[in-house]
């Protein structure tokens, strides 16, 4: 499969989208999924590391990690509707001169994002047709750590993607979202060298984080 940015990703993803997560992170913080990602980065140890988040959109990973310590943190767009909205959270938790926003697709042309500690995907994986290619590139990235969230392969949670898809058939919209298989979603880490070191299974996400041994 091309690994090609996914079609009307930033029709769907826009400034709009940019406010509400902003508007949510700010009312109740982290999701609970989120922040099973940074908590397993916490007890690793944070300071003095370096983020890459791929797929970061409004920022609020990065914010979380850098008051934790972190040195650096990069979050990696597909679209640029997101980036004054994670600036304006960096400014606010006083962190703007630790974090960077790029807009690169990793899979399909990452030659200029470098690696990091630590490489965090959250609800990413099932946006990207390309599964394969796109953990991949993570993984190479990831000197440490790569930690990620994506849909659990339930009879229920494929039900409910459909869903999804077929509604955005109906209104047109290009954009397309996957239930991709779990075994292929680590194997493709785990052939760049990461073992798994933690497995969260949730209602609708899992969790796995993976370390160089």
């Amino acid at each position: 499969m091309s690994c090609c940015p996914p079609k009307g990703y930033e029709k769907l993803f826009g400034e709009r989208a940019a406010r509400r997560d902003v508007k949510r992170y700010r009312r109740k913080g982290l999701d609970e999924t989120g922040q099973l990602l940074v908590d397993f980065l916490r007890d690793r140890g944070v300071e003095g590391t370096t983020v890459l988040e791929i797929g970061g959109g409004s920022g609020a990973i990065e914010a979380e990690l850098l008051k934790e310590g972190a040195a650096h943190a990069v979050n990696v767009e597909l679209s640029r509707a997101y980036e004054a909205a994670a600036r304006e959270l960096w400014e606010e938790a006083g962190v703007a001169e630790r974090a960077e926003f790029v807009v690169a697709d990793v899979a399909a042309d990452g030659r200029d994002v470098a690696a990091a500690d630590a490489v965090v995907m959250h609800r990413v994986v099932c946006c990207y047709p390309d599964y394969d290619a796109l953990v991949g590139a993570a993984a190479e990235r990831a000197d440490r750590y790569l930690v990620m969230s994506f849909p659990r392969e339930r009879r229920l949670t494929r039900t409910g993607f459909a869903a999804v898809n077929l509604v955005a058939r109906l209104l047109r919209w290009e954009y397309r979202t996957f239930v991709h298989p779990v075994a292929g979603i680590l194997a493709a880490a785990e052939r760049r060298g990461l073992q798994v070191a933690l497995e969260h299974r949730g209602g609708l996400w899992q969790v796995a984080a993976l370390e160089r041994p």
